[in-house]
């Protein structure tokens, strides 16, 4: 499915790790990894298993076999932007640097220089309640970006608006990405929006779930929008439609 291009050494790196809660084996002898500045999606179904190796991954789970490797401070998001209704924009953005022994007014600061580029100028001293569902995960991805140290892990952000709301976030998120020089492991369930936003795909399936395949993307950096009906994505598609639907076979069966 093309050529991966030669990086730097992985920002995040999984090997063999397996993690089961009481009787259930959730996930078995995963391995992956993400390098510097490049976006990484993990697909698969509902139920698969994908939230609790972000779990793992950021340190709020331990794994049961296995190690995850990482030099680099992450951010993680998770599907509701979590924005404290009591709080102002500015407050919820900078509330990770205040947590972590930052003075107000130099967090204010920081957060403030970021305003603009997230779509959020003008904003910063209204709440919660007044932004729209895009402004909303925008405040949450640059919370999210105040923490980390440009290493972010998005569980399904974008899940939670509508169709084109989700298309204006997408292109916004790209534009982003190439701004801040960031390195993403993004889940989803959402096959296009992972062809979309993905220099590499990985397909989680199975009980326990696993790995099943790796999919690199030919030129992910030229024309991601009109590369959607490219052959390569049209093969990588067609291959990621034939895992899942046997993958949803096995559990209707």
């Amino acid at each position: 499915m093309g050529m991966e291009k030669e990086k730097n050494n992985p920002v995040i790196t999984v090997q063999h790790v397996s993690k089961r809660f009481g009787d259930h084996q959730i996930l078995e002898e995963v391995s992956m990894h993400v390098h510097h500045h490049e976006i990484v999606c993990v697909l698969g179904i509902s139920g698969s298993g994908k939230t609790t190796l972000f779990n793992l991954i950021s340190g709020m789970l331990e794994p049961e076999k296995g190690k995850i490797v990482s030099d680099s401070k992450i951010g993680y998001m998770m599907q509701k932007d979590l924005l404290m209704p009591w709080k102002t924009v500015i407050e919820n953005i900078a509330l990770p640097l205040l947590l972590q022994g930052e003075d107000k007014k130099s967090a204010y600061d920081r957060v403030s220089k970021h305003l603009t580029r997230f779509g959020l100028s003008g904003k910063e001293n209204v709440y919660p309640n007044v932004l729209s569902g895009g402004m909303r995960q925008r405040a949450a991805l640059l919370r999210t970006y105040m923490q980390s140290g440009e290493v972010l892990l998005l569980d399904e952000p974008f899940s939670s608006v509508d169709a084109i709301t989700r298309h204006q976030l997408h292109r916004w998120l790209l534009g982003i990405f190439s701004d801040l020089t960031l390195s993403i492991l993004l889940i989803t369930h959402d096959i296009e929006e992972a062809l979309l936003l993905a220099d590499r795909i990985y397909v989680l399936a199975g009980t326990p779930a696993r790995i099943t395949e790796e999919i690199c993307l030919a030129d992910p950096r030229t024309g991601r929008f009109e590369g959607l009906t490219s052959e390569d994505s049209n093969r990588a598609r067609e291959r990621i439609y034939a895992l899942l639907e046997g993958e949803l076979k096995k559990k209707e069966d």
